[in-house]
Formats: C-alpha cells, structure tokens, sequence
C-alpha cells in the first residue's frame, strides 16, 4: 500500500501532527484513519479500566488485496473486518477493542511500541493473508495472544505458525480456528479470565479448553463400501523403481535421498523444453480436446476458448515431454513459470488430464509431494493423488483439502467419474483450472513421503462434501477427521502445507509398505 509519509497535522487533537504515518498506524486515531480509509483505533485517555482491553491486529498485505495469493487478487477484507469488530463488540460487552494492521515484523513491532502506554491486556491476531509474519512479533510481548485464521485466506501461514507455537510449547498464544464468530468470542473471553488471574501464561491452556468443548464430536466413521487391490509391499517397491518424475522449474536438496530410499528417478527439466513442446502442440488436436472438455464439464465459467486451447496445448506439451524421457509423472513450478513469462498456460487442465489416465500431474514443482503420488499411485494400481493445501475447521470438525486441480476419476482410469467445473485458477483469476466435485462418503487417507527423513505423514478422513466458498482454491474436498482433531494442529511447520489424498482406507497397505522400506508412520491425528 502507497502511505504518506508524514501527516502535516491533525483537528482532532490526539497529538499525532507530525507522526511519521507508519507510526500513526501503529498507535492508531480513530478520527484520522477513518478519514484516510484506515482500520485503526487508538485507546482513549478515558478508557474504562474495568472493561478487558483487546487490540485486534489484522495480519495481511493490506484491506484490499494488491496480488495473487489466497483468498484472491483484489479482495476487499474492509467488510470481513467490520464485521469481525461488530460481532465481537456485540458479543463481548466487557471489553474495548482496538483495532490495526500489519503486513509485516516490522509493523507489528511498531504496533507494540505505540501501545506501551495503553494498558493492553491482549492481542487478537487474524491472520488474513498466508504467510505475512505478524503473530510471532506480537507474541514476544509476553501478553496473552489469541490467533485466530480467517479462513481459505490465511490458512496456510495459521497452521504453520500453529504448529511452531505448539511445538515449543508458548503458553501466552492460543488459537482460534472455526468459521463460527461465537466460537472467537468465547475464544475471547479467556482474556478475561487472564486478567484476573495476572498470568498470561494460563492463557493457551484456557483457549484449549474452550475450543475443545466446542469442537463437535466425532461422527459416524463408517464409510461407503470401496473394494480396491492393492499391490503387496514388494511388488509396489518393484513399480516405484519404474517411475520418473520429471520436476520443472525447481530442485529440492532431499531429491538424492528418494532416488536411493525409494528407487524413484528425478529429473531436471527446463520451461524452456516444456514451452518448445507448448508452441508444437496440434492445433486441431488441442481444439479437440477443447470439444470434449465443453461437453463434459457441469460449468465453464470465466473461461475463454482460446484459453482452453492454450491449456489443451499445454496438457499435449506435459505428454509430449513425459514421453521424450520414458516418465509417468511431472510437476511444475506453475505459478513462477506462468507469473515469470516462462510458460504461457497454466497447467491445470493438463494436470487433470493425466491423473485421469493414471499418470501424475503435480502442482508447485512439489517434488516430495510428486514423488508420494508415484508411490501411492502404483501401490493403488492408477488411482490418482489429490495434492491439497488444507484447511482446518473446528466448528464443524472438518479439514478442507483445497487447489486448483484434481481428477474427477478418484478410483482410477477405470473408475466412476465425478462432475466437474473449467474455472479460473483462483488467486489471480486467470488462466483456467478445475473444480471437481468429489463423492461424498468414502474413506480417503492422506500422505506424505519424506525419503530423507524415512518417514511417511499419515492421517485419513471420512469424505462428507465439498464447498464452494469462492475464496482460495477451486476444488475444496471436505473431511472428518479420523481421531484427535487437536491433533492435526501439530505437524505443519515440520512438514509444510500439502497433504496428498488418496481415496480408499489405505492404512494397512501403506503401513505394510513403510514396514518393507524399513521406514516409520508418524499419524498426525
């Protein structure tokens, strides 16, 4: 956000004339940041002292979004926020709420000197964009921090930074993760408790316990019947052996490990050889498949042809490579090589594609990732993987697997299909991607093979919708977890933010596999 440096005055006389902006931002004067389009309130001299006071600091690149990231490019969070201070003011008559910004440490920072004379008795953290380091800067305070994700927004860094304050144990920061406004203002509510007792360090414990008791229980965790055969531990190791990955505009340091732990072949491909084949694909092949994908998709939405032609081009350029070097799996670095000018079509369609033949198509240039889909697709025998950036809600004890492609065949090539949406990929609004409706009430199980670390991430979920909330990705798998929940908060700073699903109760087979590796199973939940 462009700032003016300095205000040369101010009629309200809070004393802010002469402040530099960044500094008025952090100590915050309600009359002035109104005026300039600015959430930001500062306490007032005569504040009730008997009243819990919360400064709310909303953690985002600013109030309407200025780049392609989760939720989506220009994304106007002054509503969300609004709406979030008038809840909690209507919910929460004992307290005064302040409210600030911050994209950054050193915002945050700025936000905590300005307060030194205020009396704050906490901080509520949203995270609203992903990965904007705020909450580790307020947490240093030492004052009870309560964080909280504004959800298929903030969900990525939330569950990271979660996991890192649960993993060294910091007793001033709980958090808050429902999409139900009740559940943070009883969230809330423990700050006063915290005040009363004086020990900031009863605060992450208090918030656990609400948010348990809040937390529904766990439903039926019986599941639709799925026959699958599975190949036996040393045939699969036999099949991963034949694999190669081809990995497109990134590198990985672990990639030596899982070609001696998992006898997986990774190769270096340059967009330049992608994009050659891009520019050779057959124009009237490409129209062809256009045909199909008109016919089949439920909706085309946002999506011109002639982007539908570059992305059927882009899929004929993902085989064309694929076959060039004798694989069965590629991943790119999509969004640098669309963003960097290097590839002229997402890859999405394609990715969709392939894993709909029983190939692998895999986003981000994940190469971990990629290579778990090439382990699970042989032990499966060609069902496909569904990489997923998660989301996790407690109001309806759920985690959301969302992004931008997946196959509409979960049970393989052979397998029932599934409707699915042609959309465009969902932070930028550009290109096209694909909403596929996945079937509700099967058993799913979901992975991570980390060669360098011998160790295979493992939970699995009980599939029960999928939502179409047009914030953050376009394929949003909704899951019940299988076991503790409060659990499933712990790994993500270890492990990153995919996950891969599979459908079908793999547990024994996957188990029986790390058994063969000589390998471990740690379960997230």
């Amino acid at each position: 956000m462009n700032l003016p440096l300095e205000l040369n005055g101010c009629a309200c006389g809070c004393g802010c004339a002469g402040m530099s902006r960044r500094r008025f931002v952090a100590a915050g004067c309600a009359t002035c940041a109104t005026a300039l389009g600015w959430v930001a309130t500062r306490p007032s001299c005569a504040g009730d002292a008997a009243k819990v006071r919360v400064r709310i600091i909303y953690s985002l690149h600013a109030p309407q979004q200025p780049r392609p990231d989760w939720p989506n490019i220009g994304f106007d969070f002054q509503p969300v926020m609004d709406g979030i201070l008038a809840e909690l003011r209507n919910r929460c008559p004992g307290f005064e709420f302040l409210t600030a910004m911050a994209n950054g440490p050193e915002a945050a920072k700025e936000i905590l000197e300005g307060d030194k004379a205020a009396a704050i008795d906490g901080y509520l953290v949203y995270q609203m964009n992903c990965w904007n380091r705020v909450v580790q800067t307020i947490a240093e305070s030492g004052k009870p921090v309560l964080y909280a994700d504004f959800a298929y927004a903030g969900s990525g860094g939330f569950l990271v930074y979660t996991a890192g304050f649960l993993r060294k144990q910091t007793a001033n920061v709980g958090f808050v993760c429902s999409s139900k406004i009740e559940d943070v203002a009883a969230a809330v509510q423990c700050f006063a408790a915290v005040k009363k007792s004086g020990n900031p360090n009863d605060f992450a414990a208090a918030t656990a316990r609400v948010r348990v008791e809040r937390t529904p229980k766990a439903g039926d965790p019986s599941a639709a019947a799925d026959t699958i055969e599975t190949l036996s531990p040393g045939d699969c190791i036999k099949k991963m052996k034949e694999a190669k990955i081809l990995a497109v505009g990134g590198w990985r340091d672990f990639v030596p490990a899982i070609e001696k732990e998992l006898g997986i072949q990774v190769v270096k491909v340059g967009f330049e050889e992608v994009n050659e084949a891009w520019k050779a694909a057959d124009k009237d092949h490409s129209r062809a498949i256009v045909d199909r994908w008109e016919k089949q998709a439920a909706k085309i939405d946002g999506v011109t042809r002639e982007t539908l032609e570059t992305s059927a081009a882009m899929y004929l350029a993902q085989k064309a490579v694929l076959a060039k070097h004798g694989a069965n799996a590629i991943t790119i670095n999509c969004l640098g090589g669309f963003y960097g000018g290097h590839i002229h079509a997402y890859p999405c369609l394609g990715f969709h594609e392939l894993l709909n033949e029983g190939l692998i198509g895999a986003c981000e240039c994940d190469i971990r990732s990629t290579a778990t889909m090439a382990a699970m697709t042989a032990l499966t025998q060609g069902r496909p993987g569904y990489i997923s950036d998660p989301v996790i809600d407690t109001a309806s004890r759920q985690i959301i697997y969302a992004h931008c492609v997946a196959s509409n065949r979960p049970f393989g090539p052979k397998g029932a299909a599934n409707p699915f949406e042609i959309l465009t990929h969902s932070e930028d609004r550009q290109g096209a991607s694909v909403r596929s409706t996945l079937p509700p009430g099967y058993m799913t199980t979901s992975v991570e093979f980390a060669a360098e670390r011998k160790t295979i991430l493992f939970h699995q979920a009980k599939a029960v919708g999928n939502s179409t909330e047009d914030r953050a990705c376009r394929t949003k798998l909704c899951g019940a977890p299988v076991g503790n929940i409060e659990k499933l908060f712990t790994e993500w700073d270890a492990w990153g933010w995919h996950r891969v699903t599979y459908y079908g109760d793999l547990k024994e087979p996957v188990f029986a596999l790390a058994d063969a590796l000589g390998w471990k199973v740690l379960e997230e939940a």
